[in-house]
Parts: C-alpha cells; structure tokens; sequence
C-alpha cells in the first residue's frame, strides 16, 4: 500500500497545488505537532536501473535529493535497504528497535 499524499500538505496548498514532487511514500507517520516521518524500504528498483538492473548512481541521485527536500520541508525519512528485511528474524529484531528509539524521541 502506498500513501499518495500528506494531508498536512494538502491542506496548506489547496487542492490546486502540486504538494509533492515524490508522492509515493511506502508509510507517512503523522505524530502531533505536525511531525512527519517517512519510511521508505528500498528494493533494487531505488538505485538501479530497471531495464539492466546495474546499479545507477543518477537514479540513486535523484532519490537523495528529494529525501533532502522532504527534510527541508519539515520531513524525517528514514530508509530501509532491501537486503535488511530479507531474514525475518533479523528483521523483526531491527524494526522493533527503530520503532522502540523512535518511540522515545517523540514521548512527552
């Protein structure tokens, strides 16, 4: 499931507005005080290109410059690299972790 687009953001540009140039976010967090995490999990198709599947270091460009223009407008993202989530073992073990650190930074 994809998210298409914040609600946060659509409402400050009206309906009009184009609110993101990157609209598909694999999750969007919204916590209070219009904190806004993005998580990403990243498969080939984010740095590699599609047709030959080698590593494409402008394809992988493009995709930090609009992570660091989602943090310039008030976004934290957090990526996830395919190969992460392969062993769901290890897998659960790091997402309960990130989760529980996340977790804390944001309790009141």
């Amino acid at each position: 499931m994809y998210l298409h687009y914040d609600p946060y953001t659509r409402r400050d540009l009206g309906p009009a507005g184009s609110p993101l140039p990157r609209q598909r976010m694999d999750f969007l967090l919204l916590l209070p005080n219009r904190t806004r995490i993005v998580i990403e999990l990243d498969g080939r198709q984010h740095y590699a290109d599609p047709k030959t599947k080698v590593s494409d270091p402008d394809r992988y460009a493009a995709m930090v410059a609009e992570d660091r223009r989602l943090r310039l407008r008030g976004y934290e993202v957090y990526r996830f690299g395919g190969a992460e989530l392969v062993d769901r073992e290890a897998a659960s073990i790091l997402l309960d972790d990130f989760f529980t650190q996340l977790a804390a930074r944001y309790q009141p």
